[in-house]
């Protein structure tokens, strides 16, 4: 007997960009070998996001086109997007931030970010 596959939700496979939860881990533990506590951990993730994504890149926030410019610190251990629109700036959430389709590369670093900050949930 053939069972249907489980429905996943759009919105967790965008999240995750489809990536596997075993990748996930691995992309994980390489952004946070040999650090203690969230804020070197999430020092981790900024490196990697800043080695390898690839900046700037378009993507849409409640129906308006934005650019996401840089990465940076919310001024805690949590990432955030900063994005522009012609002259004003907003500083978007890694963990709201819509990504475009196809992502940019290096993105699987934000879906891994996600993942770790959701271990936190």
């Amino acid at each position: 007997m053939n069972r249907p596959k489980p429905k996943t939700s759009k919105a967790k496979s965008d999240r995750t960009l489809g990536l596997s939860k075993r990748r996930l881990d691995d992309l994980v533990e390489e952004a946070i070998v040999d650090a203690y506590g969230d804020e070197e951990q999430a020092t981790g993730f900024y490196t990697m996001l800043e080695e390898n994504l690839k900046l700037p890149f378009d993507t849409e926030v409640l129906g308006v086109k934005v650019t996401v410019e840089s990465i940076d610190f919310a001024g805690d251990d949590r990432l955030v997007a900063v994005c522009r629109k012609g002259t004003k700036r907003q500083r978007i959430s890694l963990m709201d931030l819509p990504l475009p389709s196809p992502p940019p590369q290096g993105a699987e670093w934000i879906a891994a970010y996600r993942h770790w900050r959701r271990w936190d949930e």
